[in-house]
């Protein structure tokens, strides 16, 4: 009975994960950078990889502001699909118990602990 209780409650997280994942707002890749007034270079700048190359970009306040809440939401994204990644494991372990296997898969193999 136990399993099956933790099975319904992991089930629960996983659900709640995905509707987290639904809600996000615009995505980007990278980093964005104010720097204070009156230092040389750009204002605002965002870095990012494309094609394997580094490219750094001047932004105005407006697009500074907009990546910021990008580059936010693509990082609690990552956070969000790691955590379902986890659970999804352990929704299958509780689900499918081990095979007979000449020598078994333990949690760190799946990376549970």
């Amino acid at each position: 009975m136990q399993t099956a209780a933790r099975l319904k409650a992991l089930e629960q997280k996983y659900a709640r994960l995905r509707q987290q994942l639904a809600q996000a707002g615009y995505l980007s890749r990278g980093s964005v950078v104010a720097r204070p007034a009156g230092r040389p270079g750009s204002r605002y700048q965002w870095t990012t990889k494309v094609r394997a190359r580094t490219v750094s970009l001047t932004l105005s306040a407006a697009q500074y502001q907009w990546l910021r809440r990008a580059v936010a939401n693509q990082r609690a994204v990552e956070r969000v699909l790691r955590q379902m990644y986890r659970t999804s494991r352990q929704i299958m372990r509780l689900k499918w118990p081990d095979a007979h296997r000449r020598k078994s898969l333990n949690r760190k193999v799946l990376r549970l602990i």
